[in-house]
């Protein structure tokens, strides 16, 4: 059972990313429907509730796949040059995945946040422009799953890596004694 874990926590992700991205661009939709005024980089307009929690639920499933990512796939970091040299395959594209994964979460999430809360006011709001933000969320929500899929399998696959190296040391991830992971 251990080692159909990865193909399912896999499909999780992606899955969590996916519908992440387009809640992201429906709350878009839904804000482009309200009344606005624009001149140039300013408009006012009415807030959308609609907007406002599917940006928000947008927001939520993305940090909820980034985090199942992070737990499950443990924590495989390099710690400096020589280390990166030395490191296999497998443990430089999970360190360079986990980074990538780490930028794009932040980037998506504070926009699909920034979005959210531009139509979370109940009264009408006049400011600057903040269209795309929830779209642009959306985008870097299907791009994270890429990423956060690529971390899980490559950092389950270094666990294995150092396992068969040093089959007698305790093993540190619970999801690898299975046998062949994603």
């Amino acid at each position: 059972m251990a080692k159909y874990i990865g193909p399912i926590v896999c499909l999780l992700i992606m899955i969590m990313d996916v519908v992440a991205g387009i809640l992201g661009i429906e709350a878009e939709i839904a804000q482009n429907k309200v009344k606005h005024l624009r001149v140039w980089i300013f408009e006012c307009r009415d807030p959308s509730y609609q907007a406002f929690k599917l940006g928000l639920a947008a927001a939520v499933l993305l940090a909820l796949a980034h985090t199942i990512a992070n737990l499950l796939g443990g924590c495989v970091c390099i710690w400096s040059k020589e280390e990166l040299h030395n490191a296999s395959a497998n443990k430089q594209l999970a360190a360079a995945s986990l980074i990538l994964s780490w930028i794009i979460l932040v980037v998506g999430f504070s926009l699909l946040i920034i979005g959210a809360m531009a139509n979370s006011k109940s009264r009408k709001s006049c400011g600057i422009s903040h269209h795309r933000f929830l779209s642009i969320g959306g985008i870097l929500c299907f791009i994270h799953g890429l990423f956060s899929v690529s971390y899980y399998v490559s950092a389950i696959a270094t666990v294995q890596d150092q396992h068969k190296m040093n089959p007698h040391h305790p093993h540190p991830h619970p999801h690898s004694q299975g046998g062949g992971h994603a």
